[in-house]
């Protein structure tokens, strides 16, 4: 059998080292518990009760600080996250409460999507409400145009093989433009930026929310449109209206600024659509550039979540032309191929 590299049998003894240590009880083991799209991996513990959780952040590769930060942040708000019960910044890990094994990926069906939606949303008003630092990070005009770049460069460029011509790349740069001045002109409040039940957990009552070190100042409308549009799962336009509709509501009774009805869902169509380029170039990137290939099979879905969106706005017709002639036969290509 293969021996697993020096660097990562050395992470092995480092992490169990440390969390012996920071538990003071020399017979605790660990268990993957779960990967992360990212280069955090999380471990659970095993020869003891209750169960704890260890994250572990490589420093060389991330820095847990923000993650910190913003948890401290949502839990003067009044929300749930995780408790942190030892940290160790200079390695890299945190040991956090156990929150149980399931998600809301893994919870919700069709049957409980309604009430476990209800606690989301009442949440994501809340995490809405929370006052934001002067100097906390925006979603800018950089940062949008960044993300959108991940889709030309990886989907489509790396993971496609397509070349735009220079006319094809001026309008998807128009296309580009659009959407970043719509983001620029709704209200601004504190967004998760991946507020969707992979990062939700059911609480009883309550819901505990994870992966929120990204966060910024930004468009009202992203956590929305990112809940109901969600990476692992789908479901019927119709049944999304409602819930957007039920959140506006919601919002509105809260006092945040949500713009009219009609205002919001053109709002929701356009920061989705931004989000939905941004995750197809994260998909490409982590498969080609960090090995991970299972995400870029949820393609498709963001595909046809862009297909529900775009007829609904002119502005968005490049982007409708190029996904029917150049992204759906490279698609269909890259299926056909052999193994």
């Amino acid at each position: 059998m293969a021996r697993p590299p020096a660097t990562q049998l050395n992470r092995d003894q480092q992490r169990l080292q440390w969390i012996r240590s920071a538990l003071s009880e020399p017979d605790t083991g660990l268990e993957r518990a779960s990967f992360d799209a990212d280069f955090r991996s999380y471990w659970r513990t095993t020869g003891r009760t209750p169960s704890l959780v260890l994250m572990d952040a490589p420093p060389e590769r991330m820095d847990v600080r923000p993650w910190l930060e913003i948890r401290d942040l949502l839990a003067a708000g009044g929300l749930r996250v995780p408790a942190v019960l030892a940290q160790d910044l200079d390695q890299g890990f945190l040991l956090l409460e156990d929150l149980g094994r399931e998600t809301y990926l893994h919870a919700i069906d069709e049957d409980n999507a309604d009430a476990l939606f209800e606690i989301a949303m009442a949440r994501l008003v809340r995490l809405q409400s929370i006052r934001l630092p002067d100097r906390f990070p925006a979603y800018d005009q950089a940062l949008l145009l960044r993300e959108l770049g991940l889709f030309d460069e990886w989907f489509l460029g790396v993971h496609l093989g397509i070349a735009l011509d220079p006319a094809q790349r001026a309008q998807l740069q128009e296309v580009y433009r659009f959407l970043v001045e719509a983001a620029l002109a709704q209200p601004q409040v504190l967004v998760h930026r991946d507020y969707m039940p992979r990062n939700l957990m059911p609480c009883g009552d309550d819901v505990a929310i994870l992966d929120f070190q990204d966060a910024v100042r930004g468009p009202i409308a992203y956590d929305p449109a990112s809940l109901f549009k969600d990476a692992f799962a789908s479901w019927p336009e119709a049944r999304v209206a409602r819930w957007h509709a039920r959140y506006h509501e919601l919002a509105s009774q809260a006092g945040l600024p949500v713009p009219p009805l009609e205002q919001w869902r053109r709002d929701l169509d356009l920061i989705g659509a931004q989000r939905h380029l941004k995750v197809l170039g994260i998909f490409a990137r982590l498969k080609h550039r960090d090995g991970k290939p299972k995400y870029i099979a949820d393609a498709p879905r963001f595909i046809a979540y862009l297909d529900q969106v775009l007829p609904r706005h002119p502005q968005l017709a490049p982007l409708a032309t190029l996904l029917d002639t150049l992204v759906r036969p490279a698609m269909r290509q890259r299926e056909d191929a052999p193994a």
